[in-house]
């Protein structure tokens, strides 16, 4: 099953498509991060303001490096110590399309080391968006029965695991600026 899904899924995100998805947090809205047209889609599908910037999913540091410029030292010991899931948003990202970018110059990046996003991460070989699935604004639904019908409507896949999971709780968030600025945005 978990095969199909992934096969399923990386079509998707390969035709520039939005998927609905188990993340290592809460059900999540994604799409390639490089394409410029599924990223507007989905901020379109969101109702978001294209300012707000969106969460990145990698799954190693490989692939962390790659698309950031300059990775601080405390970045490393944080990913390798979090207990929870912990997104940092980096310095002069690389390699994604510019309407992810925030006006600083700044994305947010989480790293899924384990699960369905892992697996998915690893096929893929590019980062995922990863953001709720719910309209801008809104509550993140913590289950998939919570998921609103216009967000079922609005994709194009719907991964077909973990129905009746309850989402843990959303990410932290740290902004490590390479001045060595740290600021925590979420806890």
């Amino acid at each position: 099953m978990n095969s199909l899904e992934l096969n399923n899924t990386i079509k998707t995100l390969k035709q520039g498509g939005i998927i609905l998805y188990p993340t290592d947090t809460v059900w999540g809205l994604g799409c390639d991060s490089t394409n410029f047209s599924a990223v507007e889609k989905l901020y379109k599908l969101k109702n978001r303001e294209d300012e707000k910037a969106m969460i990145c999913l990698v799954n190693d540091f490989k692939m962390l490096n790659y698309h950031v410029e300059e990775i601080p030292e405390a970045a490393y010991s944080i990913l390798e110590h979090a207990e929870e899931p912990t997104t940092i948003v980096y310095d002069k990202p690389l390699r994604v399309t510019e309407n992810l970018i925030a006006a600083d110059n700044t994305l947010a990046i989480r790293m899924v080391k384990e699960g369905f996003c892992a697996d998915l991460l690893k096929r893929f070989k590019k980062p995922i968006v990863s953001t709720s699935a719910n309209i801008s604004g809104k509550s993140t639904p913590k289950t998939f029965q919570e998921i609103e019908e216009y967000i079922l409507k609005g994709v194009d896949y719907v991964v077909n695991l973990d129905h009746t999971r309850k989402a843990s709780k959303t990410s932290s968030i740290i902004k490590l600026s390479n001045n060595g600025e740290v600021k925590v945005i979420r806890k």
